[in-house]
């Protein structure tokens, strides 16, 4: 057996620069496309609806291919399939550029979100590998860092490009990153030893996967415009979804050669690493969609405005990353995640005391300070989730934690915006009733806003419109607040120590 716990590549910095610089173009590209849905759909002769699936089909692919990153790297060898999942991901990402039409570019995003589902979790793995135990912590801490900057810089750099250049710009600019994160990776990593095994390949387990994440990834992405349950087609998606995904973990929990190793769940620490991870990401997910949706929707702000209002976020942990690497193993991670969640559940208390008088410096404040809580958060919720795994299972288990926080995010996207729209909804019929225009103060509003005709009573309902958005969001912040305060709890249920355990080899197989 090979020893690659004793592998060091010629330069560390070198080989966490081409790792990091891949991961960073695949996280960036799953929002990169969003704010330039409506020039891809215009220019493609397309409508609205039929657009969004440049980004559904993206999704889907890669919640798909997530999991399987496990065997593939037994199969492959974990730097070959870094390395084949860059290339092709570079080639998928021009073909993108180039498509002439919706049904092309779509079919290309399939592609691109296959082969970009192993890169990030054999990017965690090869990092645990090929760092020494005392420098792990600083490893994860810069690609957690990654993390949080690429979906934040994607719609801001998205909407740069579509406005200077042009759409296919976007795709384009992955072949430089993504040819400079192979040969760079290459280079370093070409020497490591490799351990394949084959297999067999678990057909069943793995149509019953891409049957049960791919129906459950539509109806999430297309759920709140076709008004969920009460569309047939959401309601035949989840029924599909659900007995899809009951058979493939029942069929996985007693198959020989699982395509999707279910079993990891029995280690503690990755069970609860795992739910605090999936919790905080998808709440961190949903704040972050729906405050720029607010700013843009209710308070005026146009979308480079509203992704600058929501940027400082990710400013804080550029900063405390390499500090919270070469740290965070002098305490207990369990007070690091801890923290992350009180700072994290503070800024959204905060938000809650919003009004619709809140300015810009306000808004980017908060967002200063919730920084400092995702700062520590990916750490030591890496660390823990990873530590009572086997080195054996280091890959599958980065596979398993990362598809799920997707998946997470996935289900935080849709279940923000309803909560969001339903609330305002339900405060709107709750503020329009007790409005009396009889009322000699509803009579004197009237007549400021343009007289009791059909001009100040469509003000009046703007008014009140923006009102009760206003509260759906002071709604959702405080929810927020409360289930970061629940995960606070939740985390002590992992057990020390959290080093990562020790082996004859650092993620071998």
């Amino acid at each position: 057996m090979s020893n690659n716990a004793s592998f060091t590549p010629p330069s560390l910095l070198m080989a966490t620069i081409g790792l990091s610089l891949a991961t960073f173009m695949q996280v960036l590209d799953t929002t990169i496309a969003n704010v330039a849905l409506p020039t891809i759909s215009g220019n493609l002769g397309v409508s609205s609806e039929q657009g969004t699936w440049v980004i559904t089909s993206f999704a889907v692919s890669n919640a798909i291919a997530l999991p399987l990153t496990g065997w593939l790297s037994r199969r492959f060898g974990e730097v070959k399939l870094f390395l084949w999942a860059t290339m092709l991901f570079v080639l998928a990402s021009f073909m993108c550029g180039i498509s002439t039409s919706m049904p092309e570019l779509i079919a290309f995003r399939v592609v691109q979100g296959l082969v970009a589902g192993p890169l990030y979790p054999m990017t965690q793995t090869l990092l645990i590998a090929v760092y020494p135990p005392a420098r792990r912590g600083m490893a994860l801490a810069l690609l957690a860092m990654v993390t949080v900057v690429a979906p934040i810089a994607g719609p801001i750099l998205g909407g740069w490009i579509t406005d200077s250049y042009s759409w296919p710009w976007i795709f384009f600019i992955n072949v430089p990153l993504g040819i400079f994160a192979v040969l760079v990776v290459r280079a370093q990593l070409k020497k490591r030893p490799v351990e394949t095994s084959y297999q067999p390949m678990d057909y069943i387990g793995l149509l019953s996967l891409i049957i049960g994440v791919g129906a459950l990834q539509i109806i999430l992405d297309k759920g709140n415009n076709l008004d969920w349950f009460e569309s047939n087609f959401i309601i035949i998606g989840s029924v599909i979804s659900a007995v899809a995904l009951a058979f493939f973990v029942i069929w996985e929990m007693t198959d020989k050669h699982p395509v999707v190793n279910l079993r990891l769940f029995a280690y503690r620490n990755f069970r609860v690493g795992t739910i605090v991870m999936i919790g905080g990401y998808a709440a961190f997910f949903g704040i972050n969609l729906i405050l720029p949706q607010w700013l843009q929707t209710q308070m005026g702000y146009t979308a480079t405005w509203a992704g600058l209002a929501v940027a400082p976020i990710g400013i804080l942990p550029v900063l405390m990353s390499p500090f919270v690497g070469k740290y965070a193993n002098k305490f207990d991670l369990r007070l690091l995640a801890a923290l992350s969640f009180l700072a994290m559940g503070l800024s959204c208390f905060m938000r809650a005391g919003f009004t619709n008088e809140v300015d810009f410096t306000h808004i980017a404040l908060v967002q200063l300070f919730m920084g400092i809580g995702v700062a520590l958060f990916f750490m030591p919720t890496l660390t823990i989730l990873m530590s009572d795994l086997p080195p054996s299972q280091i890959a599958d288990g980065a596979g398993l934690a990362t598809f799920l926080r997707t998946l997470g995010g996935s289900f935080a996207a849709s279940l923000t915006t309803w909560i969001w729209i339903r609330r305002a909804d339900q405060h709107h019929a709750y503020l329009s009733e007790n409005i009396n225009t009889y009322d000699s103060t509803t009579r004197d509003a009237l007549q400021a806003l343009g007289g009791a005709g059909q001009k100040g009573y469509a003000q009046l309902d703007q008014i009140v419109t923006s009102q009760a958005y206003m509260m759906s969001t002071v709604d959702y912040f405080t929810l927020m607040g409360w289930l970061f305060v629940a995960l606070m709890l939740v985390v002590w249920l992992a057990k020390p120590p959290f080093g990562a355990k020790a082996g004859p080899q650092a993620s071998g197989h």
